[in-house]
C-alpha cells in the first residue's frame, strides 16, 4: 500500500467485467479494496475466482459480504423454482426473458444492494472513488447497468453519506459501460488478466466449469470470438 494512493472500493464477482475492472483500477494507480458477495447465488465458485483474482490483481484487502437474497428469489440465481434460460451459443439466440425484455436472470436491487455495501466501506477507508463492472452494451436489459442508473445513485450517495455532504465527491466508476465483450476481453489481455481463472456462468459446477449453455456463457464465448482470442473457459 502506497500512502500518497488514493483508495478505491472494487465489486469483484469472480467473473471477467469485475476482474477486469479491478485491473483497470489498478492501472489507474488506486490502492483497490476488493468486495465480494455470497448472496445466495447458484454456486460458490464464482467466490474462489474472486479471491484468486483479488490476490493476483494485487488488491490491497478483500472482503466477502454474506447475504440472504433467496429469503426473496424473484431471479433464476436465486430462486429454484425459476430456470436459468438455456441458449443457443452457436445461434447467439437469446430466449426466456420477461414480456419488459428483462432477463430472469437480473436480480432484483441486487446493484443498489451491493454498491451500497461498496459506499458504506468507501466511508470507513477514506475512499471516494468505487469501480463496478457494469455494462450497458451487452446488458442492456438490466435496469442497474445504465448510465442513468449510476447516475442516480452517485447523486444519492452524495446526499446521503458524512463524506459527500461535508464535500468529499463519492465517484462511482464504470469503465466497461460502453464497451463490448470484445473490447473489455482485449482490455483486460492488456493489463495481464488470466481470463482461465475467471467465472461468467450463471450454472458452473463445483469446479468451476461452465455450462456452455446459460446466456453468461453465450457472451462470454462471443466476446472470445469476436476479439480473436483463444477461450480459455473450462467447461462441463
Amino acid at each position: 500500500m502506497n500512502k500518497n494512493q488514493q483508495k478505491a472500493v472494487v465489486l469483484v464477482s469472480g467473473g471477467l467485467d469485475s476482474s477486469t475492472t479491478l485491473a483497470i483500477a489498478r492501472n489507474q494507480d488506486f490502492d483497490c479494496y476488493a468486495l465480494s458477495f455470497d448472496y445466495g447465488q447458484r454456486h460458490r465458485s464464482e467466490l474462489v475466482a474472486a479471491s484468486l483474482i483479488s490476490k493476483t490483481l494485487g488488491a490491497i484487502d478483500h472482503k466477502q459480504i454474506s447475504l440472504d437474497m433467496r429469503t426473496i428469489g424473484g431471479s433464476a440465481l436465486t430462486d429454484d423454482g425459476i430456470d436459468v434460460p438455456v441458449v443457443d451459443i452457436k445461434n447467439a439466440s437469446t430466449k426466456n426473458e420477461s414480456p419488459a425484455g428483462i432477463p430472469v436472470t437480473y436480480v432484483p436491487a441486487r446493484n443498489t444492494i451491493f454498491l451500497s455495501y461498496a459506499l458504506a466501506w468507501a466511508e470507513v477507508l477514506g475512499a471516494k472513488d468505487i469501480f463496478i463492472g457494469v455494462n450497458a452494451v451487452d446488458y442492456s436489459g438490466y435496469p442497474d447497468c445504465r448510465p442513468e442508473y449510476i447516475e442516480a445513485f452517485q447523486a444519492m450517495a452524495n446526499l446521503a453519506t458524512r463524506a459527500g455532504v461535508q464535500g468529499d465527491e463519492i465517484i462511482i466508476h464504470t469503465p466497461l459501460i460502453e464497451l463490448s465483450k470484445a473490447e473489455i476481453i482485449c482490455s483486460g489481455l492488456a493489463l495481464g488478466v488470466d481470463f482461465s481463472v475467471t467465472i461468467s456462468c450463471y450454472g458452473a459446477d463445483s469446479e468451476g466449469r461452465a455450462c456452455g449453455q446459460c446466456d453468461a456463457c453465450r457472451l462470454r464465448a462471443e466476446g472470445f470470438r469476436s476479439a480473436g482470442v483463444t477461450d480459455p473457459t473450462r467447461y462441463a
